[in-house]
């Protein structure tokens, strides 16, 4: 391996393991506050991916209407606990936010071309399409059953992942598709080039993670978040609602796996299964971080990207095995210099 092949393969593992970072942090941050192990977090990269895809090929996404069908869901599960509290008057707001808006939506893209709109308001549009669909989706699937076991919240999410790949499969086919890069500017460094789509992804990535840091030690909210995820009882306690507290945090979830899969779609080709993958990976980093540190989770998931790089010039046909091996050492340490305490249940 000469100098040149070494900083490609770097900088490959950098890319991916920028995503997976990302990754890593929205599942952190979905177990911490929500006790979520967040399986279909990778399919919102696929769904994201794939809608932007869609709009560049002058196509109606298959997702805005999943949007409609799952506003439309919601508003009944939401309009019977407003009946059973007698504050239906509260539910044609909550309708007209959940129904009318996507359906608005949904009309736009009927009347006027995908086409004929900027890159700039494509991107924007995929992720009012898809991002919605994440406080819908805790709403639906994982709010009644806030309270169940760790397990129980485990197998619906991998209920959910099942799920929402048959439907990407339904919307976008088996074929996979790729964006247009987001610039055409490159240049080389000591030989070796470097496309501005990497710098693009690795610095977008580090904006997401200040702006995500600023947010939860600046803002009201994402302080309220910190104190759900330290103590859900206590912040229960303080009046810090779990429901409202669980609906941000898979917003975030959301919006984290669909602009992942923004800057990924003009790398690499996604096809409607590529997510789980992805998804998997950044879980890797998590569980390295034990699922509550995020800087230790974010460092496991860049280490993760080095290593299947490297790993796919050395033993290409063994680099999903390798990273994947990776977890084995990681548990084993942390059972043996963890506490064993019996967890209560709430």
């Amino acid at each position: 391996m000469d100098l040149q092949v070494f900083l490609l393969l770097g900088q490959d593992g950098i890319i991916n393991g920028a995503i997976y970072a990302l990754l890593a942090l929205a599942l952190v941050l979905v177990f911490a506050v929500t006790r979520v192990i967040f399986i279909p977090q990778g399919e919102f990269v696929a769904y994201g991916a794939l809608t932007l895809a869609a709009l560049q090929a002058g196509k109606i996404p298959g997702t805005i209407w999943l949007l409609v069908a799952m506003g439309v869901l919601t508003t009944l599960i939401e309009g019977a606990r407003l009946a059973k509290a007698r504050q239906l008057r509260r539910l044609p707001i909550f309708a007209l936010t959940h129904i009318g808006l996507p359906v608005a939506g949904a009309t736009l893209l009927w009347l006027v071309p995908p086409t004929n709109l900027p890159l700039a308001a494509m991107i924007v549009i995929s992720m009012l399409i898809v991002v919605p669909l994440g406080p819908m989706l805790y709403r639906v699937a994982f709010q009644p059953l806030a309270s169940a076991p760790v397990l129980v919240l485990l197998i619906v999410a991998v209920a959910v992942h099942l799920a929402m790949i048959g439907l990407g499969l339904l919307f976008f086919g088996a074929e996979g598709s790729r964006t247009s890069p987001f610039t055409e500017i490159s240049f080389d460094i000591a030989d070796a080039p470097v496309q501005g789509q990497t710098l693009l992804v690795v610095l977008s990535s580090a904006v997401l993670i200040a702006a995500l840091y600023l947010f939860f030690e600046r803002t009201l909210y994402g302080k309220a978040l910190r104190a759900t995820a330290m103590n859900r009882v206590g912040a229960r306690l303080m009046g810090i609602s779990a429901s409202v507290a669980g609906r941000l945090t898979f917003t975030l979830a959301a919006a984290i796996g669909v602009f992942s899969g923004v800057l990924v779609a003009p790398i690499t080709t996604i096809y409607y299964d590529s997510g789980f993958l992805i998804g998997l990976k950044g879980f890797v980093g998590a569980i390295i971080g034990g699922l509550v540190s995020y800087p230790v989770a974010a460092l496991g998931a860049l280490l993760v990207g080095l290593l299947e790089s490297y790993s796919s010039f050395w033993a290409s046909a063994f680099k999903e095995v390798i990273v994947f091996t990776l977890i084995i050492p990681v548990l084993l340490w942390r059972s043996l210099n963890a506490r064993h305490i019996e967890s209560d249940e709430e």
